[in-house]
């Protein structure tokens, strides 16, 4: 009985892990070290996902929420505008709602030479 109530929990376990949308991958990728500033950075998550907060973090200017625009809609894919800060790690934190209702958040970052 126990390894039957064990293995339910199990179950259940993996299938709300595969249910979430995670961020799958970014351009510049996850603390990539890039010679010139991007105009734009990707995210693309492994499921349908709604951004709700963007902020980039940069230590000559602090945080600033980026620019959403018009994506508002549940998607895998979003391109969002830079803003040139200078040289340096710029971090960006990212707050979401997932297409099956879990909220979603993390964090990436990457260097400017």
């Amino acid at each position: 009985m126990k390894n039957f109530l064990l293995s339910g929990l199990i179950a259940f376990w993996a299938t709300g892990a595969i249910a979430h949308s995670p961020l799958d991958e970014t351009t510049p990728a996850n603390e990539a070290i890039v010679s010139e500033m991007p105009t734009e950075v990707l995210m693309e998550f492994k499921g349908d996902i709604r951004l709700v907060r963007v902020a980039i973090t940069h230590a000559s200017s602090g945080s600033m929420d980026m620019d959403l625009g018009g994506q508002t809609a549940f998607t895998k894919e979003f391109r969002l505008p830079m803003q040139d800060m200078g040289a340096g790690v710029y971090v960006i934190k990212w707050r979401g709602l997932g297409a099956d209702g879990h909220a979603l958040n993390g964090t990436f970052s990457f260097t400017v030479e």
